[in-house]
């Protein structure tokens, strides 16, 4: 179970009222979200990208030395670094960190925010810069240095000093088929926003062939992730109430805003995640369930908020009991927000994770003083 660092600052609301009480993305508050999580027992918090936050390799790394076990998980775009130099800042990270390094690398974007970059390849091209991308990260990790020549990158002899006995992990997500060629060939899990189980389950079924046809034997299975916010509280009535308090929030003109954005999107994760926000004609209903389009399923965030746009609402109960539905389907790796992330992510690590090691679907509960020891050769 993992959650995530509001590195683009955070709000008891889903768009934070620009006249209103927000918090920013502080070194003090995300230091506190990082201990919360680090002493509640989340594995790991995503670190998003993107010019709308802060950088996550250095928001992160200065974050480290408050914990002492959780791992961050840095999302970076490939084509904006060289992949030598990804790895080199990926091992350092490892060796200073004690190995608590995850890697999310994102592709998709919409072309206002890529152009700030000074990206303007098609998309199936930064799917196939990508994959060029990761075997040289991976080969630069290995004992001897690597050449690669393709169509977008050329290296000789990339190594790093020292090469970590633990690679940092590779999450990826995307719903295209060029993203997932890239993941069937070169990640270690595959990420989905919180679709309902029929969705989800057709592109399991598909990314498990894709794997199969790349090789890819029992020694290195492709895993599956899956994005969640979520509203877990003692008692149904309650969680529900939030999700009805957050609506309230939500500016009809915003919701607009946002419909007209994504019907414009190149992304199509974006796409499917606005279908589910869409069922009720894409306003603003009187009652939160009009969007709840699987049991404890909720599309309501999606109605302003791009990406991941679905939240797991219920009792403690309730919510731990889809999740064990969505591991029966396949997803191993959980990433789960809440607004705001500091109270959501005591509210789920005192009341959710117990009820997930109740059911085996969790360890115990680890020691936040004993910090694991990783060594590199």
């Amino acid at each position: 179970m993992h959650w995530f660092l509001p590195t683009g600052g955070d709000s008891r609301d889903v768009l934070p009222d620009p006249d209103g009480e927000s918090r920013p993305p502080s070194h003090a508050y995300l230091g506190q979200v990082a201990t919360a999580c680090d002493q509640l027992g989340f594995d790991a918090v995503l670190t998003p990208c993107g010019t709308g936050c802060e950088d996550a390799w250095i928001t992160t790394a200065s974050l480290v030395p408050l914990t002492r076990r959780l791992r961050f998980l840095v999302a970076f775009r490939p084509g904006l670094l060289n992949p030598t130099q990804a790895a080199q800042m990926a091992a350092t990270y490892q060796a200073m960190s004690g190995g608590r390094l995850l890697v999310n690398i994102v592709i998709g974007a919409e072309p206002v925010e890529l152009a700030r970059y000074g990206d303007f390849r098609s998309k199936d091209d930064r799917y196939r810069r990508a994959g060029e991308f990761l075997q040289i990260m991976r080969g630069a990790f290995g004992p001897t240095p690597f050449g690669f020549e393709g169509d977008h990158y050329r290296v000789e002899g990339a190594t790093t000093r020292h090469s970590p006995m633990a690679p940092p992990e590779v999450f990826f997500g995307g719903a295209s088929a060029a993203a997932e060629e890239v993941a069937a060939e070169h990640v270690d899990v595959y990420l989905a926003w919180g679709e309902p189980p029929d969705m989800v389950t057709e592109r399991l079924d598909r990314m498990r062939e894709r794997a199969d046809a790349a090789g890819r034997g029992p020694d290195r299975p492709l895993r599956f992730g899956i994005r969640f916010h979520v509203i877990s509280r003692d008692t149904a009535e309650e969680a529900w109430a939030e999700a009805a308090r957050l609506m309230t929030g939500m500016d009809p003109a915003a919701v607009a805003a946002a419909r007209a954005d994504f019907s414009a999107t190149a992304s199509e994760g974006q796409r499917r995640m606005a279908e589910l926000s869409g069922a009720n004609g894409g306003g603003v209903p009187d009652d939160p369930r009009a969007l709840e389009v699987h049991p404890n399923l909720w599309a309501g965030i999606g109605l302003v908020r791009g990406g991941a746009g679905t939240a797991l609402v219920g009792s403690h109960h309730e919510v731990a009991e889809r999740i064990a539905e969505y591991h029966a389907l396949g997803f191993d790796e959980f990433i789960l927000s809440g607004y705001p992330h500091l109270e959501e992510a005591w509210r789920v690590g005192e009341g959710l994770l117990p009820r997930l090691r109740d059911l085996g679907l969790l360890p115990a509960r680890p020691d936040a003083a004993a910090a694991p020891v990783f060594s590199f050769r």
